[in-house]
């Protein structure tokens, strides 16, 4: 009977100690009952606009700038819906159009399709400041909308500008170094044929656009096919070539454009205009006119300048246009 009532009264005691030890256990840490601690599963990106907050995982980024379409599929992720051009045919830049085939378009940057955006579904929407200026606060209610870019010319002297919103892309899909490869191997393929155009005698280059009443002369900075070009590539103004912000150029000085190379773009609209220009005898005293060194691109150098795929299908074409 004594030997009974001991063994109850210790298995009493550590009863007690059990539930004194639970309870203290419970108080500790009150949280761990319910509630288990989780990831956000978001990230928050920097932009014009201030902070945006997206999700970790992005699987739908609509995108109103070719630039930023040149940033996505640099690091092999794809759109869910893209910007056109409409002064190009209101389509996929053709550049790109094997790439995203079947992807929705969404109007144009200067004018989105908001229900086109909406119908998509977007986790977030990437646009230039220019697009912010009219539609940031429409886009913001269908999703988080980040604005990259900057305001012109604040960049003018940054020949590695280009890099910035591409760098900031591949951060939201965590993938920064494959970003930097790219980079790197697009400098690379410029120093390569950089080291061919120092070789050359005559290496003056004018930049011009021809559109449906004027001439235009490229600056030697201030967007970053210029640069490109003058800086990266190691070509010369011409003496007429402005130092920031492309010009007109009048019939008359025309013959000023003392280049070994001529580029022209030519806008779809521009083809009475250019006819004027090869009639012209003031045309014809144009060094490069007279040894056959003109090349007509297509009209999208201005957009390529700004992606790692543009900036080496430029390249590409100046080592085909120097042999």
């Amino acid at each position: 009977m004594v030997r009974q009532r001991a063994t109850t009264m210790i298995l009493l005691t550590l009863l007690v100690l059990v539930l004194t030890a639970c309870s203290k256990a419970t108080e500790a840490t009150p949280l761990q009952q319910d509630t288990p601690v989780e990831e956000s599963g978001t990230q928050t990106i920097e932009h014009l606009k201030g902070t945006t907050v997206v999700p970790q995982k992005i699987e739908r980024m609509v995108v109103l700038s070719a630039a930023y379409i040149d940033h996505m599929l640099t690091i092999g992720e794809k759109p869910a819906g893209v910007n056109v051009e409409v002064r190009y045919g209101g389509d996929y830049l053709p550049y790109f159009a094997d790439q995203l085939a079947g992807i929705p378009t969404v109007g144009s940057a200067d004018s989105p399709n908001l229900e086109a955006i909406l119908q998509i579904d977007p986790d977030v929407i990437v646009i230039e400041s220019r697009t912010a200026e009219s539609t940031y606060d429409q886009l913001e209610k269908i999703a988080p909308t980040i604005v990259l870019g900057t305001e012109w010319l604040d960049f003018v002297d940054d020949t590695t500008y280009w890099t910035q919103d591409l760098l900031t892309i591949a951060g939201m899909y965590n993938k920064v170094d494959l970003a930097k490869e790219k980079i790197a191997e697009v400098e690379q393929q410029a120093k390569q044929l950089k080291a061919k155009i120092e070789q050359l005698d005559q290496k003056k280059l004018a930049y011009l656009r021809v559109r449906e009443k004027t001439l235009q002369i490229y600056a030697a900075k201030g967007h970053p096919t210029n640069t490109l070009l003058y800086h990266d590539l190691g070509f010369v103004p011409t003496t007429v070539t402005p130092a920031e912000q492309r010009e007109d150029l009048s019939m008359e000085k025309i013959a000023d454009v003392d280049a070994d190379f001529v580029v022209l773009e030519i806008d779809p609209n521009a083809d009475e205009y250019l006819n004027n220009i090869n009639a012209s005898s003031l045309w014809k005293r144009v060094p490069a006119v007279g040894t056959d060194q003109v090349y007509t691109t297509d009209s999208f150098w201005l957009f390529k300048g700004w992606g790692a795929i543009g900036r080496s299908e430029i390249i590409n074409e100046v080592e085909d246009m120097i042999q």
